[in-house]
Parts: structure tokens; sequence; C-alpha cells
């Protein structure tokens, strides 16, 4: 079940005491779903970036097979679940996605230009929001490699972005130092973006850097919580079988206890 906290930013996912067949295809569609999300930023760089039409032809590509993928994301979840008008109003964010990500792709032109490139920030933006939203799953003890993973994985794809969008970036080198430069907030000023671009591209790499950050810590504290919880739970279960064998002597003794009383009775009857 969501925490209010999801429900409010438009990802409660399938509501208390709906189809079982909804809860599972929620499961299964989890990471698939993050995965097709992670195209809108190279959609939008592709769009923004490209010096070919070809590249800017793979940007809107990606941007319409994206859209395709969450409006039948919707429509399935909405089919498999009981409580539709429930469903709707606990994940708002897709519908929002779903709009906004129409809207993109209607061509606007001229003067329309600015706010379209704004509206496209704006749906980079949501993604994130839907991509760190569904990454909570990586809060927990044994999420550690995940996250460091994940970290690792992100640091390798932003270096080639900086060094394929930063002209003072000279090698993949170079870019791999930005990026986590970038990502860390240090900002040690070596090596800076200088175009538009990249530096759009750096701050979503901050608030992505941000994220994994966070989910480092938490892994962390619900590592040593998890020891201290082990450590409860094992001198709890030591407690409970040194109780349980104190009972069962006691009960022995009893039954002991009852047995002569009834061999006196039976003696003294006799």
């Amino acid at each position: 079940m969501a925490t209010p906290l999801y429900r409010w930013i438009g990802m409660g996912g399938v509501p208390p005491h709906d189809s079982p067949r909804a809860y599972l295809w929620e499961r299964r569609l989890h990471w698939v779903m993050i995965g097709i999300a992670l195209l809108a930023i190279p959609a939008f760089l592709f769009e923004i970036a490209a010096t070919f039409a070809a590249f800017r032809q793979l940007g809107l590509t990606l941007d319409a097979f994206v859209l395709a993928a969450f409006s039948l994301e919707l429509l399935w979840m909405l089919w498999v679940t009981n409580q539709r008008a429930q469903y709707l109003m606990r994940n708002w964010l897709d519908l929002l996605i779903i709009i906004a990500a129409a809207a993109s792709l209607t061509g606007w032109e001229g003067e329309w230009i600015p706010l379209a490139r704004l509206l496209r920030v704006t749906i980079v933006l949501l993604f994130l929001v839907r991509i760190l939203g569904s990454l909570r799953n990586l809060f927990s003890p044994t999420a550690m490699p995940y996250v460091l993973g994940l970290g690792g994985v992100t640091m390798a794809i932003a270096g080639a972005g900086f060094y394929w969008l930063e002209p003072t970036v000279e090698t993949y080198g170079d870019g791999l130092w930005l990026a986590f430069t970038s990502a860390a907030t240090v900002g040690y000023g070596d090596i800076v973006p200088t175009t538009p671009v990249s530096r759009f591209f750096a701050a979503l790499l901050v608030l992505v850097g941000y994220a994994i950050l966070s989910m480092v810590t938490a892994s962390i504290a619900a590592f040593f919580i998890g020891e201290d919880e082990k450590i409860l739970r094992r001198e709890s279960h030591h407690d409970i079988k040194m109780l349980r064998e104190e009972v069962a002597h006691l009960r022995a003794m009893l039954e002991e206890k009852e047995r002569r009383e009834s061999g006196a009775d039976r003696k003294s009857d006799q």
C-alpha cells in the first residue's frame, strides 16, 4: 500500500483491496516503465542539441514511443483494476505526463518554440519525479549493491553525455570527471558546462545525484537499523525460548505434584 506522500504526488499505485491481477501487473510493469521513462532524457537532448535532422527525428520517435508506452500502460491498468476512478485519482501524475507529452508532439513552430521547449523541460522533470518515486523499493538494507550499480551506470552515461554535448570536454575521462563533480555538487571549476544544453544536462544530473546520494544514505541507515533489529530479534527469540522452557518445567512440576497428590489421596481412601 502506498504512503500518503506517494498518493499526494500522483504515484499511489493500485488502490487497497483491489483485484489481485492488478497488483500482479503493477509489479510486472514496474521496472519496464522505469526503463521507458529514462528514454525521455536522451529524447530531449536529441531534439534540442542535434545538428542533424536524423538525430532530431530520433528524439521525436523516442518521445512518441514513450507517450505510446505510458498511454498503453495506463489503459491496461484501468482495464485490470476494479476501482478505476480511484486508480486515476491516485496516479494522476501518469495522466499529466501523457497529456504533456502529447502536447509536446503537436509540432509548434514560430513564436511557440520557447513554450514548447519549456514544456519539454517540464516533461523531463515529471519523468524524473516518476522514476525517483518508483525507486522507493531501493530504500532497504539489501539495496546497497543496486544503488551503487545505478550510480555507476548513471556516471558512465553522464560522462558520455558531457563528452558529446560539451565542447570543452575533450576526452571521455574529462566527461566522467565533470559528471562526478556535477552529481556530487562539488564543482571544482576546472571543467564547467558552457553551452545551454550541457548546463541543462548538468542540472538534471545534479537532481539525479541528489537522489542517488539520498538512496545511498538511506540504504546505509537501513542497514544499521536492520542490524539492530536482527540483534533485538535474536534476543527476543532467546528470551521466548527460555520462557517456553521455564513454562514447560513448571508444567512438569505441576503434573508431578498432581500425581503425588492423587496417589496420596488414593492411599488415604484405602
